[in-house]
């Protein structure tokens, strides 16, 4: 999953940038208002964790505007304790959810999670197919209640691919959504990872749709 973090504080930026790399995200980081459009503009994000007191172009600008542009990326707006009227106002503006700051790294780490799972129309709280199931929370993967061990790239491909059953996903989208801007990306790296995830979990849990990508089939038997 590729986030994107808008917030001007340094030392809060890079706490936040260093916890979800930790967790397996993709993660761009922006210090303003007017990057984060252009950002959006520009690239597919899975999220946006969005601080509300930017430079440049404040955070309720950058919703306002996201929502008239028919952007539905989920938005995580992160307010101060006391600032209530702002996280109202950022709710009828159409973020998603907010998160208090200080932050509470756990409850962010959730609330992400939900909100995620919530923008590919899935209620519950872990991903199954075919006797593969994952768990975003733990970040487990049993096969038949095994537990298999995969590197983080392969567990974000997995995730992608069981959160979207029947949907393919090319090459390219997959590499946009693992890899952030500072990442080097070798050009058969994704299938270097799927050609392992096969043998960890199975060789036909995961499709090649000829000339269009990848997927996991719905409601695989």
């Amino acid at each position: 999953m590729r986030l994107l973090l808008v917030e001007d504080d340094t030392m809060i930026g890079e706490s936040v940038l260093d916890l979800l790399r930790d967790e397996g995200y993709a993660v761009d980081w922006v210090k303003d208002g007017e990057m984060a459009l252009t950002a959006v503009e520009t690239q597919h994000y899975d999220l946006i964790l969005l601080d509300l007191g930017l430079p440049k172009c404040d955070g309720l600008t950058v919703l306002k505007t996201l929502r008239q542009r028919k952007n539905r990326t989920p938005v995580l707006v992160a307010t101060a304790r006391d600032a209530v009227a702002q996280r109202i106002e950022g709710l009828d503006s159409g973020a998603d959810d907010y998160i208090v700051k200080p932050y509470d790294l756990g409850e962010m780490l959730a609330r992400i999670r939900s909100l995620v799972r919530r923008s590919v129309g899935r209620a519950e709280p872990f991903y199954e197919s075919a006797g593969v199931t994952i768990d975003p929370a733990t970040r487990e993967v049993t096969v038949e209640g095994r537990p298999v061990v995969v590197s983080a790239r392969e567990w974000a491909i997995l995730e992608l691919l069981l959160a979207r059953p029947g949907m393919a996903l090319s090459r390219k989208q997959l590499e946009e959504r693992l890899y952030s801007w500072k990442d080097g990306v070798s050009s058969n790296a994704v299938e270097v990872h799927i050609h392992s995830l096969r043998k960890k979990i199975g060789a036909d849990l995961i499709q090649n749709v000829r000339g269009v990508g990848y997927l996991i089939a719905k409601g695989s038997p």
